[in-house]
């Protein structure tokens, strides 16, 4: 019998843990970007979750490339 193979799905949100994770920071980072409403997570669950375009949005924001240029 042939394998039948499923296509995966790629995943479209992220909990606090793995946003901050995929962009390199800390959760309680992630909570005060947050909070400053850099970043907007969606709020459908109890908990909040953070979308793949609210991550790419804010990892490509200039204002976030050019303060970390400027610590290196």
């Amino acid at each position: 019998m042939p394998h039948i193979s499923t296509p995966t799905i790629p995943k479209l949100t992220f909990t606090r843990k793995e946003a901050a994770a995929a962009l390199g920071l800390s959760v309680p980072t992630i909570d005060r970007l947050t909070q400053r409403g850099l970043l907007n997570p969606t709020r459908h669950t109890r908990r909040p979750l953070y979308g793949l375009t609210e991550l790419n949005r804010f990892a490509e924001a200039p204002a976030r490339a050019s303060k970390f240029n400027a610590a290196k």
